[in-house]
């Protein structure tokens, strides 16, 4: 999708703070960080929300959160503590219609959250 933002990243157009990738995913610095470890983890394949989601696309949630655990843990966010989150839609905040979990580490979060 050429006018995806994420896309664009994925297939190597725009070069961001790459932190980890492998064949099925990406994981980059967030260029607006709300906390000081802010990490997108984006899957390959182009799905727009977690509503676009299906039964075949289970591994690859798996997937990204279990290499969001693995992230957490080599940033030294883990043992703090860390959120995970998946913004779905407008009212849900998502900005970029390419699914992504933001990993957010290193302070103290509120609850309940926004």
């Amino acid at each position: 999708m050429s006018d995806c933002l994420f896309c664009r990243i994925v297939s190597g157009e725009i070069k961001p703070q790459m932190v980890y990738e492998d064949e099925q995913i990406i994981a980059i610095r967030d260029i607006n960080p709300q906390a000081p470890v802010h990490i997108l983890i984006i899957p390959r394949k182009h799905i727009a929300t977690t509503n676009d989601l299906h039964t075949e696309d289970t591994a690859l949630i798996g997937h990204i959160v279990l290499m969001a655990t693995r992230i957490a843990r080599e940033e030294a966010i883990a043992e703090q503590g860390y959120r995970t989150v998946f913004n779905c839609n407008s009212a849900g905040c998502q900005a970029v219609y390419h699914l992504h979990l933001h990993l957010l580490g290193g302070r103290q979060f509120g609850w309940p959250p926004g």
